[in-house]
């Protein structure tokens, strides 16, 4: 499919930054598969699943995993090259419903969320991991019902470190806001999706967990945002420097345990 407009301006964007991304941004924590499905109402096993906005596949390969079927849509082709290159044979595909009959379970299809490349009434679930907020929110929404069938559920989820457990990622917030113009800051506890979402019946839950990374991989994850790819190489190198000294004196064993939050809404 043909990517235009803000979408593939997007997609650039996380192009730049593809192998950062796959190599440093965290998993979800298995609770938060259990609430999709306990308030969907939607058994993971078995689903049709569209992963809108789906990168390199973190959420799809961990929906898959849980037996669903998945395809996974992102503007990105890079993004989407690392998604194939982990979930081989995943296949890329076009129409996306040919992508879908894959006996793999996940089809990579490159697409845009506020005009998906998927036939009406097809999947069980929609769901944006870490993406929602990229898109416009009535459109999206309005081309999530049309994909979904009877009964089925829309659902979206953040993964945000939780800055108000620990005075170290304070100071490592604080850092950030201060060199990144556009960084927008951690989500807020009163922090929730636009009610503009298209008169949808939304259910909300914030989950917690704790993520034990090594700072490299956490300095990987940092470079893998759309406000360092804002930045010069130079601007970007330097406050990645700045902050690798700073973890390194608060974890001289190079090993943090990062306080998590995971806020997902689901609407029907």
């Amino acid at each position: 499919m043909s990517v235009t407009g803000p979408s593939r301006a997007l997609g650039r964007v996380f192009d730049r930054v593809a192998d950062a991304y796959d190599a440093g941004r965290p998993g979800y924590p298995d609770e938060l598969f259990r609430a999709l499905s306990e308030v969907s109402g939607v058994p993971l096993a078995g689903a049709t699943v569209v992963d809108v906005g789906a990168g390199t596949g973190i959420s799809s390969r961990a929906l898959r995993a849980r037996g669903a079927r998945v395809v996974a849509v992102d503007p990105g082709r890079e993004m989407l090259a690392r998604l194939v290159a982990r979930a081989r044979p995943a296949r890329t595909a076009q129409p996306p419903e040919e992508a879908r009959a894959g006996s793999d379970g996940l089809a990579a299809v490159q697409g845009d969320g506020n005009a998906l490349p998927i036939r009406d009434g097809g999947a069980d679930l929609v769901t944006y991991a870490q993406s929602w907020h990229w898109l416009d929110p009535v459109a999206s929404v309005a081309e999530a019902r049309r994909a979904l069938r009877e009964g089925g559920a829309i659902a979206a989820w953040w993964n945000t470190t939780d800055a108000g457990q620990a005075d170290w990622l304070a100071a490592y917030e604080v850092r950030l806001a201060e060199s990144c113009p556009t960084y927008w800051g951690p989500a807020l506890p009163e922090w929730r999706v636009p009610q503009i979402a298209a008169a949808l019946r939304v259910e909300e839950r914030w989950l917690h967990w704790t993520r034990l990374v090594a700072v490299e991989e956490f300095l990987l994850d940092l470079r893998s945002h759309s406000y360092m790819a804002a930045l010069t190489q130079e601007a970007a190198d330097e406050l990645v420097a700045r902050q690798r000294a700073e973890l390194m004196r608060v974890f001289p064993d190079g090993l943090l345990s990062v306080p998590m939050r995971v806020y997902l809404a689901v609407g029907r």
